[in-house]
């Protein structure tokens, strides 16, 4: 009877160790895609896109600065006109120079 109840047991725990092994199959429904809408309006300039500033030597497609060169490492590293900034560079809109 031991070795019955021993043969039961560890056949068992095979088959629940090997279906806890499998990951089940995660059925999600499809989405309809929406068809694409054209406009005619003209698109205009986001913060993303827009240059930052005059820079001081080339420029990428996208209008900063290119780091590559020294001219723009130079100029990078002056200081911001503002005298009241934050630790990231930005200036501090507590102060009233800032709040322009």
């Amino acid at each position: 009877m031991k070795k019955m109840f021993m043969a039961f047991f560890l056949l068992i725990s095979v088959s629940l160790y090997s279906h806890a092994q499998t990951t089940p199959v995660q059925t999600t429904p499809t989405k309809a895609k929406k068809p694409a809408t054209t406009t005619t309006a003209p698109k205009t300039a986001t913060a993303a896109t827009a240059p930052k500033t005059a820079t001081a030597g080339p420029t990428k497609k996208d209008g900063t600065a290119d780091m590559r060169y020294k001219s723009n490492k130079d100029a990078a590293k002056t200081a911001p006109a503002t005298t009241h900034t934050k630790k990231d560079g930005t200036p501090d809109k507590r102060y009233k120079e800032n709040k322009k």
